[in-house]
């Protein structure tokens, strides 16, 4: 398996991120027991710059106990949703997480040589065309915050989509250390696939850098912290849609923001 080094990734020439990738995260990493955790929610291609808001999903917070249930305020503006939650007294990890939001569609066909695409569900892929592409938009952005110690009942996997699964703790990352992760689809890992690791800039007017690294056969990824800062790894995977669905196929995207400290 591949070992990728976010020295190396800050290192890379800058080159930009997918356009409108979704991102959760907060306004500081650095909680407090019973204190009140502000989040942003949007689509952007530089992180973490909202510009399309997040909406048309459950945003939930799953608590120390392991328990899940709807956040307390959500404000959705035009750039960005706002999301606020004021935790338990007690210390412990919690998972954020936007809840899976289906958006657009994406149709691309041929006929009589000429390619066409449309995004609008009433509009279908001719008879007899050549399908290109036919999918829905399925996305998801997660995030942790520990208030004082960390413990992990909020890791567990969901068994459900496209996700990380922490084996290091996500609130617990320093220099000199390593992430991992194994990334799933419906409980089962996936072996080969590509994550992309960003850097946060907090600024439009500098393209961060990308880096792009493949799970081991195990689904497993190993990150290599030699860089303190924020970044964000998003993943993309597509898989059949239920029986139903707009689209024969949605494409999966999941991302999660996560904080590296110096020792």
């Amino acid at each position: 398996m591949r070992i990728p080094s976010l020295a190396l990734l800050l290192a890379l020439v800058a080159v930009p991120a997918a356009a409108h990738t979704p991102f959760l995260a907060p306004t500081s990493f650095d909680v407090r027991e019973g204190g009140t955790v502000s989040l942003d929610a949007a689509f952007a291609e530089a992180f973490f710059v909202p510009e399309v808001a997040f909406d048309d999903s459950q945003f939930v917070v799953t608590d120390p106990s392991g328990r899940t249930h709807p956040v307390a305020t959500v404000q959705r503006l035009r750039t960005r949703t706002v999301v606020e939650h004021t935790l338990d007294a007690g210390k412990g990890t919690y998972r954020f997480s936007t809840g899976p939001r289906l958006g657009a569609l994406f149709r691309t066909w041929e006929q009589n040589g000429k390619r066409e695409s449309t995004r609008d569900p009433a509009v279908k892929i001719p008879q007899g065309a050549k399908v290109i592409s036919d999918f829905q938009s399925l996305t998801l952005a997660e995030t942790y915050v520990t208030a004082g110690a960390p413990d992990r009942a909020a890791l567990a996997a969901r068994g459900k989509g496209l996700e990380f699964v922490p084996v290091t703790h996500p609130g617990d990352l320093y220099v000199g250390e390593d992430f991992e992760f194994v990334v799933q689809y419906d409980g089962k890992p996936l072996p080969a696939q590509k994550i992309e690791v960003t850097e946060a800039v907090w600024t439009s007017d500098r393209k961060p850098a990308v880096e792009t690294v493949e799970s081991d056969a195990g689904g497993r990824v190993r990150l290599k912290l030699a860089q303190a800062g924020t970044f964000l790894a998003l993943a993309r995977h597509r898989s059949p849609a239920p029986a139903g669905a707009l689209a024969p196929e949605y494409s999966n995207s999941y991302t999660l923001a996560f904080h590296v400290l110096t020792p």
